[in-house]
């Protein structure tokens, strides 16, 4: 069956200020999407995948004229959501006979919200695609209904019908690998300037789930309880295995997107190690907590190709890091970060304002500690209480959330502790990246690091970025009129 996987269109102004965005933005690999697309390959259907970050809407539109899919699958973020019913009502006005299905964050948390009252909406998926997906299409195929395929939300006639949940996928070594050919330009996908020291970029995952309990992390499976079960784990020589296509591709650089890849120290350091006796050519960066680390890891990583490493330290108070279940003490934080340089990996550090009963006065202490820290790159987001998070299903609790759907990103404020207002947050965030990015030795040191093209553009970018911050005071503040990419 000819199969469509889409991200609706979208423009990087609609996240992001068009006066920093250029030092922002970075296009990952949809890695989520490709793994479905791979498992209906796998089952032996045509598949195409168009990507809204590169595409108009007509252009999407114009393209499933031409190919005339019967299944179309298409992915939403919370952000997204309000794109995806556009792109589902064009799809259903324009082709006949096409069965709309969505799946992504906000579906699998939202669930039946997101097909009542929706016509255009066929079917939610409600978990992991990869086994779900290519039921129902298989159910499709030979005319049968969704009746009892797991993890769907469905309409038959005009009733919803819900299904029992799918079991996570507990044995991850049994699916193909994402189905990275359907990329049209992988060099389009590149993550956000001086963030990557080659191109073209993969992405991997060597793991599902987490087992920490931060109170703002969304999880695929809601009885999971927001991160109790645990982690699921590829095995090693999966992952090699991965890591080996991806060369032969032509990959040079990997990130590994695992909420914490050091969770298991023992098979991150027999990682390392296989990487160095395949003499493995290719850079690599990681995201690890600070608890899960030390000096020897940090080294076998750094030599096994690791550059860049990526700490989320999320506050400089540690009552804050105790609201938010991080599990982590500020003088852990310190000796990560001190080690993960000594052994000489950048460090990337993340902070987020808007914890709640976080004060501003508490905010400047977060941006102090930043600033002493000292990090390679340091970001600072607005705390993001996502549908599916323990944080959106206790917000009486804690604060009061957005009802506009696009601000809930990392940049929006959409969520809004008793504690704090949302102007106070951006003022916050961009007197943080002010401070941090304007300090003389943090110039002068990234000045006496430019050796190629790419450096220069990163540093004119990054530069335009710092101009704006200073000269315009509301920069961060929530954007109600953006383009849209039709």
């Amino acid at each position: 069956m000819k199969c469509a996987l889409i991200i609706p269109a979208w423009l990087p102004e609609e996240l992001f200020s068009n006066k920093t965005s250029a030092s922002q933005l970075n296009y990952w690999q949809p890695l989520g999407t490709l793994y479905v697309a791979a498992s209906l390959k796998h089952a032996g259907h045509d598949v195409k995948f168009y990507n809204g970050a590169f595409m108009s809407n007509s252009q999407i539109m114009q393209n499933l004229k031409v190919y005339q899919p019967r299944f179309i699958g298409i992915y939403s973020t919370t952000f997204g959501w309000d794109k995806a019913l556009k792109t589902a009502k064009n799809i259903k006005s324009k082709l006949n006979n096409t069965f709309i299905c969505v799946g992504g964050p906000y579906p699998i948390a939202m669930q039946t919200a997101c097909i009542n009252k929706h016509d255009c909406i066929d079917a939610v998926v409600t978990g992991e695609g990869e086994i779900t997906v290519p039921a129902m299409v298989h159910r499709l195929k030979s005319g049968q209904t969704l009746h009892g395929v797991k993890g769907v939300i469905f309409r038959h006639n005009r009733e919803i019908i819900s299904n029992p949940d799918r079991p996570l996928v507990e044995h991850l070594e049994k699916l193909p690998f994402p189905a990275r050919e359907l990329l049209d330009n992988v060099n389009d996908y590149t993550p956000a300037p001086a963030t990557y020291r080659r191109k073209p970029v993969a992405l991997i995952l060597s793991s599902r789930g987490c087992n920490r309990r931060c109170i703002f992390c969304s999880q695929t499976d809601r009885q999971r309880k927001y991160g109790q079960r645990g982690i699921r784990f590829r095995s090693i020589e999966n992952v090699i295995s991965e890591i080996e296509t991806c060369l032969v591709q032509g990959y040079r650089e990997i990130k590994f997107i695992d909420d914490t890849l050091a969770a298991d120290y023992d098979r991150l350091l027999s990682i390392t190690r296989e990487i160095k006796r395949r003499k493995l050519n290719f850079t690599w960066f990681a995201s690890v907590c600070v608890n899960q680390v030390d000096k020897p890891l940090l080294t076998a990583m750094k030599d096994a190709g690791c550059w860049a490493i990526l700490f989320g330290v999320e506050s400089g108070v540690q009552k804050n890091l105790n609201t938010l279940r991080k599990g982590t003490t500020l003088q852990q934080i310190k000796t990560a970060v001190i080690s993960a340089k000594e052994v000489g990996l950048k460090v990337t550090t993340s902070f987020v304002f808007g914890i709640p009963g976080e004060t501003y006065e508490e905010g400047l202490q977060t941006i102090d500690f930043a600033l002493a820290l000292q990090p390679d790159i340091a970001n600072f987001h607005a705390l993001t209480a996502f549908p599916g998070t323990y944080l959106y299903d206790n917000l009486e609790k804690y604060g009061r959330v957005s009802d506009n759907l696009t601000e809930f990103t990392y940049q929006g404020a959409s969520f809004e502790p008793y504690t704090l207002s949302r102007q106070e947050i951006s003022k916050l965030r961009q007197l943080a990246f002010k401070r941090f990015y304007s300090r003389p030795e943090f110039l002068l040191q990234k000045a006496t690091q430019i050796r190629t093209w790419a450096d220069i553009t990163a540093a004119y970018k990054g530069i335009k970025s710092l101009f704006w911050l200073w000269f315009n005071d509301h920069i961060f503040d929530s954007k109600s009129d953006v383009a849209v990419n039709d």
